[in-house]
């Protein structure tokens, strides 16, 4: 039997590895696929590729698909979030001056506490801030936003946060277009060893289980097509099982840096992968365990209450009626086709669809099918928790 082609779309980051893998190691070929990976320049390109039909599926920045739910962002395309990629995976980094005058304040740069960053950060900044981030509906924005309003410090006058897609980040800090940035790796390791810039946090120390990018497809499609969804589905799953084994890291680097996928020299990717990170040009090295995360303590479920949490920011940010948005949102994260079509792989399948964000400080056993799913610590840095319930509270 002849393998069915599928076109992918994906951006050339570290957390596009599900998709590269699920083809470079078979996984789609046991499953009746022959993928064709296409990259994409930026996200605003990828959602026209996956709107046009260019593409049957994407990798996806977490907030968009639900951004079009709500009519945001100017594109009539809708888009649904089959699953979860990977959880984590971003950092926040600043320009080599403005490190310069944390330093110069007593900062130590320890990578960890959002609090102490956040307001060395706003100390060194002066009047104003630019933050680049690689799209207005990104979780790269929903972080930063979420820190830096929840560090009960005035921010500067000024701050603005603009698009800047990520092979083009390093760039625009070392010339100045920019202070800071929020990107996925390994574009901000690319800053570092550039000399351009110097990495502040992991998205982690924000949002301890943040998710943030999807497999997106057009909305209808995988219940129009239920076969090619569910064999997508299962090989992009077991693509993120193989990367979540620590043994595979090596290998993992290598296959993602080729010529046609990241690109880039295999032990920069390797840094990411194990959350060995070089945060300055000097090579001052912080460990992150967990740094970005493909497979484990079900990473890849789509949870409702994630979605609701994006969708109660975007409405609350854009004037929307904060109900309707939350259950509009809700409705794109697909936990029942991933139940549908997870079943008999081995998957953990949560016992619920909903969970309190941001309430787990510790690993923590919940309900699953087979009886073995731990939740990892979800923490927001400010201790706060989204109640899926009364997401108004």
């Amino acid at each position: 039997m002849s393998a069915t082609p599928l076109a992918l779309g994906y951006v050339a980051l570290v957390d596009a590895a599900p998709l590269i893998v699920a083809d470079a190691l078979g996984f789609a070929g046991e499953e009746g696929l022959d993928l064709t990976l296409q990259p994409a320049p930026s996200w605003a390109a990828l959602r026209d590729m996956l709107a046009r039909g260019q593409v049957v599926a994407a990798q996806m920045l977490s907030p968009l698909p639900v951004a079009s739910a709500l009519g945001l962002g100017g594109s009539a395309a809708r888009f649904e979030a089959l699953m979860v990629l990977n959880l984590n995976g971003d950092v926040i980094g600043v320009s080599a001056g403005l490190a310069q005058r944390m330093r110069a304040q007593g900062f130590g740069f320890d990578f960890s506490d959002a609090r102490a960053a956040g307001l060395a950060l706003l100390a060194a900044a002066g009047d104003g801030l630019r933050i680049g981030v690689p799209f207005p509906f990104s979780m790269h924005v929903e972080l930063i936003r979420y820190w830096l309003a929840g560090l009960g410090s005035p921010p500067p006058p000024r701050i603005e946060i603009s698009t800047v897609p990520p092979p083009r980040m390093a760039e625009a800090l070392a010339a100045g277009e920019i202070d800071a940035f929020c990107v996925g790796e390994p574009r901000g390791s690319v800053a570092v060893d550039s000399g351009a810039g110097v990495l502040l946090l992991p998205g982690s120390a924000i949002w301890a289980a943040a998710p943030e990018k999807v497999l997106a497809t057009r909305a209808g499609w995988a219940e129009a097509e239920p076969d090619l969804a569910g064999r997508l589905m299962r090989a992009v799953w077991r693509a993120g099982r193989w990367l979540g084994q620590p043994d595979n890291r090596s290998l993992a680097s290598d296959l993602l840096a080729g010529a046609g996928r990241l690109a880039l020299p295999p032990e920069l990717i390797e840094r990411v992968l194990t959350g060995r990170l070089l945060i300055c040009a000097e090579g001052a090295e912080r460990r992150t365990p967990g740094f970005v995360e493909f497979h484990a303590g079900a990473a890849n479920f789509p949870w409702r209450s994630q979605a609701a949490w994006i969708g109660a920011r975007l409405a609350l940010r854009h004037g929307l009626d904060p109900l309707p948005a939350i259950a509009a949102a809700r409705a794109v994260f697909r936990s029942d086709l991933y139940r549908l079509h997870l079943q008999g792989t081995g998957a953990e399948l949560p016992g619920a669809s909903d969970k309190l964000e941001g309430s787990l400080s510790v690993p923590t056993a919940a309900s699953s099918t087979q009886g073995r799913l731990i939740l990892p610590p979800d923490r927001f840095f400010d201790a706060q928790v989204f109640d899926p319930a009364d997401p108004l509270r």
